[in-house]
């Protein structure tokens, strides 16, 4: 690690990200242009995620499989719109084993067109609904512009499929699926997002209905962090998903698809980071608490470490999280910025006069300085320490609410709206015209990012062209 300071977010809030990711290990620029290697820090974190995205998906009837990385290219252009949406991102294989392909085979962008296809195999009758499996993979879209875990050509998520009986059915799951997001960013990422619609511009290649959550990142700017997504029947009818009902008719069956990715590892550092680095939730941080022996004689290692140890043994038998830094030839102050720099929530610092006292200080990453600091006895550590989490924890959600609102506006007009998304949110009435969300995006830079569904009631006048408007929706700048 550089001791060079990081740039300021004030300075350069890009730049500062960009050293942020390498500096703390997270993840490096492989050498096919716009592709990351995930390191072994940036990809626990992405373990933890996975893992609480997997139980909640499990918890709602979902069961994992895997599916091909190479799809028939035909299979692609089967459905119209997704081959609209998804043709300049697709990388396209033409020759295998030396010989020249029959049919080029795309690189997965998604797998909607691949499932599809086994579940006209799989689906023949109501008895065989609903189908919902989820895999956790990666996928290929040629993207121009990229930034490490926010958009690069290569990314790793989970891609939830279902198959359902009726229109109900399916729009029940894609809401539901919104809902497990929703509560995954607030519970373990302690990022407050925003559920809402996207508009018909906004949707995705082949749905009816696109739902997503939306955070406000240290800058002002939106970060579509999740996305659920309402198929109707366009890939059912483009893949012939049919079923025989009750009756004996034979049916089109009605689809979802949803998706979280390693963009949201993008979002945790943007919405909780500062000046020093990283600032990680420690219910996703890959250690929640590091110890720091602090000794100068060979007497005093020898009973700093024997301590350290055990206290060690003590949290980690209480499922905590522990990274003992035992690192040769590095001051205290080292670790300490390094440590801090990484995130991790709560640092324990172990010296002669804390074993003497049976004590130890306990610093807390979201607090730098005194104010986090605190001396806590030995006795009951564990307790201790999973009362401060939790309170890190807290805090973390409670501060990037607050942001969030105090950088949200409700403009009174269009002056007002292009101030608001230069700095923040803009939360305004919407006609619901694509001319006047297409003209707001070429004049300010600033999209819109979903109709939240929660909304204030009444109606208004659309921010932009005036006419009356029945929801409000979030307009802002965007990753």
């Amino acid at each position: 690690m550089s001791d060079l300071k990081l740039t300021t977010r004030a300075e350069d809030f890009s730049e500062w990200y960009n050293q942020l990711v390498l500096r703390a290990e997270l993840a490096d620029y492989a050498p096919v242009r716009g592709c990351m290697i995930v390191r072994p820090y940036g990809w626990a974190l992405w373990e933890n995620i996975t893992a609480a995205l997997d139980q909640r998906f499990k918890a709602t009837g979902h069961v994992n499989a895997a599916f091909p990385l190479l799809i028939p290219r035909s299979f692609i252009e089967k459905e119209k719109s997704h081959v609209a949406g998804f043709s300049p991102e697709l990388a396209v294989v033409t020759h295998g084993g030396g010989e020249k392909l029959e049919e080029p085979l795309v690189i997965r962008p998604t797998s909607e067109t691949i499932i599809g296809h086994a579940y006209a195999k799989w689906i023949q009758s109501y008895r065989d609904l609903p189908v919902l499996i989820n895999q956790w993979n990666s996928v290929v879209r040629w993207e121009l512009r990229t930034k490490l875990f926010l958009r690069t050509l290569e990314f790793f998520w989970q891609e939830g499929h279902t198959a359902h009986a009726t229109a109900e059915e399916a729009e029940a799951e894609t809401r539901q699926m919104l809902d497990v997001y929703t509560d995954f960013a607030v519970r373990e990422a302690a990022i407050p997002v925003i559920p809402g619609r996207k508009s018909a511009a906004e949707r995705f290649a082949g749905a009816d209905q696109t739902y997503s959550i939306e955070a406000m990142m240290g800058d002002g700017k939106a970060l579509q962090s999740g996305t659920s997504h309402n198929l109707g029947q366009n890939f059912a009818k483009a893949f012939e998903i049919r079923y025989l009902d009750k009756g004996g008719v034979l049916q089109h069956c009605w689809t979802t698809s949803w998706g979280l990715s390693t963009r949201f590892v993008g979002a945790i550092i943007m919405v909780h980071g500062d000046d020093q680095g990283l600032i990680l939730p420690p219910r996703l941080a890959p250690f929640q608490l590091v110890i720091v022996p602090i000794f100068k004689t060979d007497e005093e290692k020898a009973s700093v470490l024997e301590n350290a140890h055990r206290l060690r043994r003590e949290l980690v038998d209480a499922g905590i999280r522990v990274k003992m830094d035992e690192r040769e030839g590095m001051s205290p102050g080292f670790k300490f910025n390094d440590w801090e720099m990484r995130g991790v929530p709560l640092r324990m610092e172990l010296g002669p006069k804390d074993v003497a006292k049976s004590s130890v200080v306990l610093a807390r990453r979201d607090r730098p300085g005194k104010e986090g600091k605190a001396f806590v006895p030995q006795q009951g550590i564990a307790a201790s320490v999973k009362q401060t989490l939790d309170e890190v924890q807290k805090a973390l959600h409670d501060r990037a609410l607050a942001f969030r609102k105090a950088n949200t506006a409700e403009p009174a007009d269009y002056g007002e709206f292009k101030q608001a998304v230069e700095k923040g949110f803009a939360f305004s009435w919407w006609c619901g015209q694509g001319g006047c969300e297409e003209k707001i995006k070429d004049e300010t830079k600033a999209t819109m990012r979903c109709i939240p569904l929660e909304q204030p009631g009444g109606s208004g006048k659309c921010i932009y062209c005036g006419a009356a408007a029945a929801e409000k929706a979030i307009f802002a700048k965007a990753y």
